[in-house]
Formats: C-alpha cells, sequence, structure tokens
C-alpha cells in the first residue's frame, strides 16, 4: 500500500500537481502510518507563522520588486558603468557587477534579465561583442548575485537549518558572510573571461571620467546608502536581519514612491501582488515541508540514508564529489526554494556526518543551483531569457556553455576549499 501511494504521489508530482500539495500528502500519510494526529500539520504551519526571521522574506522580496519596477536599474548600469566601464572588458564587467548587486536585493534571478537585459544585450551589442557572449553573458549573471546578501536563498537555508537543532548554529549573518569570498570568486572569475573575451575588439572601454562618474554618484544618491546601511547595521550588531528587512522595504517604499514618484500609488498594489505571490508560494512550501522534515527525522531517514550511502562511500572527498552530481541534477529539475526546503533536512545531517560545516554546505548548495537556473531541461533563465530576447531555448543552450563551465570549475573550488566559506567568519 505505501509503495502504491508512493507511485501516486510521484505520478501526480509529474503530472503538475503543485509541490506543496504532493509534499503536504506525503507528510499526512507518514503521519499516518504512525498513528500520529493529522492536526500536527496545522500545528507545523502556525510554527511557520510565529518565526520571526521569516518576516524578512516577504519584506526583503517587497523591496526587491520595488526596485526592479523603479529606474533603479539603469542608475546601476550607469553608476557601473561610470567606475568600471574604463577597465578592458569593462561594459561586460558592467553587466555582471550590476546583475550581481541587484540579484542580491531581488532574489528572483528572472527578475535580473527582465530588467537589466533589456540595456545591457544592446549597449553590448553596439560596443562590438558578439551576439553569442552577450546572451549567454546576461542570462548567466542573472543569478549571480544569489550568495551576496540579503539573497533570500541565504535566509531561506538559514531559517531550516536553525528549526533542525543542529550542535553547530547556523545565523543568518554568519551566511551573508560566508558567502562573499565565493561569490566574488564567481564574479571575477566571469570578469576575466569576459576581459579575454574584449581582446579583439577595437577599443575594450573608455576613458574614465571623472564628471560623469560623479554625476552618476548624484543619481544615484538615494539608492547608494542602501546596502551600506542595512549590511553594516546587520554585521555590526545593531540590528536583526528581520529588522534590517523592515528597513529596506520603507525606506525603498518612501523612495520610489514619494520621493522619486518612479511608481504611482496605482501600481502599488500591482507591485505588492507580483511580490507577495513568490513570497506564498515559498511560504507554503516551507510550511508543509517542515512538517513532512519533522515526520523523517522521526522516522530516522536521514540515518537510514547515511547508513547505506556510508556502505559505499567512506571519505569526505568522494561524497563531496557525489553530492556535487546530484545537487547539478536536482538544480535542473527543482527551483531553488523547492529544493532547499525539500532537501536540506535530508542531506544536512548526512553532510555533517561526514565533518562538512552547515554553514560550508549552504554556500556549495547554493553554487550548485546557481547553476542549475540555466541548465536544461529546466532552467528557469533560459526560458526567461528565450522569452525577454526573442531567441530559441537552444541558442541559449549554446550560448551558456562556457559560462558553465567556468562556474562550475568555481564550485569545485567552493566545495572542495572550505575555507573560502569559513575563513571570514574565524573557522577557515
Amino acid at each position: 500500500m505505501s509503495l502504491l501511494i508512493t507511485l501516486a504521489l510521484l505520478l501526480l508530482a509529474l503530472a503538475g500537481a503543485p509541490l506543496f500539495a504532493v509534499i503536504a500528502a506525503s507528510a499526512m500519510w507518514g503521519f499516518f502510518q504512525n498513528d500520529v494526529d493529522l492536526q500536527v500539520m496545522a500545528v507545523e504551519i502556525y510554527r511557520v507563522a510565529e518565526m520571526p526571521v521569516l518576516i524578512a522574506i516577504p519584506l526583503f522580496t517587497f523591496a526587491g520588486y520595488l526596485l526592479g519596477e523603479s529606474k533603479a536599474p539603469q542608475r546601476l548600469v550607469r553608476i557601473t558603468d561610470a567606475l568600471l566601464g574604463w577597465m578592458p572588458g569593462g561594459l561586460a564587467i558592467v553587466a555582471l557587477a550590476a546583475c550581481a548587486l541587484f540579484t542580491a536585493f531581488t532574489g528572483a534571478s528572472g527578475v535580473t534579465i527582465v530588467a537589466l537585459g533589456a540595456l545591457l544585450v544592446p549597449a553590448l551589442a553596439k560596443a562590438g561583442y558578439e551576439e553569442k557572449f552577450n546572451l549567454g553573458l546576461v542570462t548567466t549573471s542573472g543569478s549571480l548575485g544569489l550568495l551576496f546578501a540579503p539573497s533570500l536563498p541565504l535566509i531561506l537555508y538559514g531559517v531550516i537549518a536553525q528549526q533542525m537543532a543542529l550542535d553547530v548554529p547556523v545565523g543568518i549573518d554568519q551566511l551573508f558572510v560566508a558567502g562573499i569570498l565565493p561569490g566574488l570568486l564567481m564574479l571575477f572569475a566571469l570578469s576575466g573571461y569576459s576581459a579575454w573575451q574584449s581582446r579583439k575588439l577595437p577599443k575594450s572601454g573608455h576613458e574614465f571620467d571623472g564628471k560623469e562618474a560623479w554625476a552618476a554618484i548624484k543619481d544615484s544618491a538615494w539608492e547608494i546608502p542602501l546596502p551600506f546601511v542595512v549590511l553594516g547595521g546587520i554585521y555590526g550588531g545593531v540590528f536583526a536581519v528581520s529588522e534590517a528587512a523592515a528597513i529596506t522595504a520603507f525606506y525603498v517604499l518612501i523612495v520610489t514612491v514619494l520621493i522619486r514618484r518612479e511608481i504611482s500609488f496605482t501600481n502599488l498594489p500591482g507591485v505588492m501582488r507580483d511580490s507577495m505571490k513568490l513570497v506564498g508560494a515559498i511560504l507554503l512550501i516551507l510550511a508543509v515541508s517542515l512538517a513532512s522534515t519533522n515526520y523523517m527525522i522521526d522516522a530516522g531517514v536521514p540515518e537510514k540514508i547515511f547508513g547505506v550511502i556510508q556502505e559505499h562511500i567512506s571519505d569526505k572527498f568522494t561524497f563531496l564529489l557525489l553530492l556535487t552530481v546530484f545537487l547539478l541534477i536536482l538544480g535542473m529539475m527543482l527551483d531553488i526554494f523547492s529544493a532547499i526546503v525539500i532537501m536540506i533536512p535530508i542531506i544536512l545531517p548526512i553532510a555533517m556526518q561526514y565533518g562538512i560545516h552547515p554553514i560550508h554546505l549552504g554556500i556549495l548548495f547554493l553554487a550548485n543551483m546557481q547553476l542549475g537556473y540555466f541548465t536544461p531541461p529546466v532552467g528557469m533563465n533560459l526560458f526567461i531569457a528565450s522569452f525577454r530576447f526573442n531567441k530559441p531555448v537552444m541558442t541559449l543552450y549554446k550560448a551558456t556553455i562556457p559560462f558553465f563551465f567556468i562556474l562550475l570549475a568555481c564550485v569545485l573550488v567552493i566545495t572542495y576549499w572550505p575555507g573560502l566559506s569559513l575563513m571570514l567568519l574565524g573557522e577557515g
């Protein structure tokens, strides 16, 4: 009977049933099999609502959507171009930096492609870069900021890890710090490739113009303080992550609606609705996944899986290699939020048995998932870019191949060098 139920749930998932419904049904069946009152599902959903740190997710998401609907993307491109455009491959590096910063605040990489793609792809083409390179660069860099604060996947990983009562504490502020160097590694690797690609261009960048740089800084005067205040406040212990999210949302709302007036009061409800669609999906999946996680822990599922794995894999090196392969495949199948809430409760206890630090696991997990955004068959960025630039998906597959292998090399460095993630925390 259990096998039939499992097969039925898998078929429902493949047929397109909502993910939260499949997860909830599997958890309810597990509790029913163990004579546990199904009211536990309601208790778990209520427990999610009581998590103080979870308020950061809707607030940061709302702020990101406000920025996306305003003219902040244009100002971001202008200031990065003024400060970095003079470098070899300057415009391509501008595209990478702008996308990374924008994705860090919006969390949803599709927003980055839609908001910045129309600016960057024509500009890169005008500068002489080949179309294949331009499309690959923008499609890839749409997920480049996921390791930088205040990335939503980082927050979500921290929330789930904190609910598992681990021996090693996992703070969201610690994850923010841990993502800095791995994120910069990816950014610098792609910047180096971009500079190399620009070697045949007649002019690799414009001369530095102090007047334009100062004008761009003044134009972005309301946006520049935001990351310093928010991240400085978190790292300095002035306020918690949830408080930082509230400050960010309030500040961006005031600037975009009242000061700059780039979002009208009539358009504001639409922005709220669109941002909360993403939040609602994340929180609903998270609620039922925590119930499913509790069932799996009570049933000893991670320990059983670890026992099976340990029979065949005895060393940490091999486990990390197989984990990388598994995560790359997982990234092709699931979006990053679903992958975090479903797989982390299973993978984290097993990884810790092999001596992997939970913060290091979070960074390598997200680095792998970042590749999934532009890996077929499900890679979300590929389809968004295909729609945005009116290009066949196969064209974008081919355009992202060199970027994929560069980032894959970075992922392997992040995976096998824990110190890169942990050294700023004093644990590397």
